[in-house]
């Protein structure tokens, strides 16, 4: 079957009309996310960066844009599980896979930043300067992560949080 093309949270991407497949071409996944949850932006999972860390296996669906083989992968430590392809680096998600792609890096981000906050935010801060993305989105991840902080001190600390609020401006 042809995929057609649709805008899913403002993102072009391809869809199956009869399974309702979604077809992501390199990257289009973490915008499609970003644009999802602006909160998650900071956080992404490099399914590519530690090939030892998932397991691979070979899938029964091919690649739209290679005609090859997909690969099926975990996405991270998640339950979901991905076909990607390993040339051309698109992901093809099954009907529902992509809300609980959101729903998963929701929890986790949230694990992340309440456990490990001043390490990632340090790691965001190196970015800034390392990339690898462009200087202005590696800021603005930098500044969502300390838009977190803001949030996590908030719920952490409310008596002190309703001082510093009262305070003259």
């Amino acid at each position: 079957m042809k995929l057609q093309q649709a805008l899913l949270i403002g993102v072009e991407i391809d869809y199956c009309p009869s399974c309702y497949g979604l077809w992501f071409e390199e990257n289009e996944l973490e915008w499609a996310k970003n644009e999802k949850d602006r909160n998650l932006r900071w956080f992404d999972i490099d399914l590519w960066k530690d090939p030892a860390r998932f397991q691979v296996t070979r899938g029964r669906k091919s690649c739209p844009v290679e005609h090859l083989p997909l690969y099926e992968v975990r996405y991270g430590d998640s339950d979901v599980r991905i076909d990607a392809c390993n040339i051309c680096y698109g992901i093809w998600l099954d009907r529902g896979e992509f809300i609980e792609i959101v729903e998963y890096l929701e929890e986790k981000g949230y694990q992340e930043v309440m456990h490990r906050y001043a390490e990632n935010l340090l790691s965001e801060l190196w970015e800034v300067f390392s990339g690898p993305e462009i200087l202005q989105e590696e800021i603005l991840d930098f500044l969502t992560i300390l838009k977190l902080l803001r949030y996590k001190f908030l719920v952490q600390h409310p008596i002190i949080s309703q001082l510093m609020l009262s305070l003259p401006r």
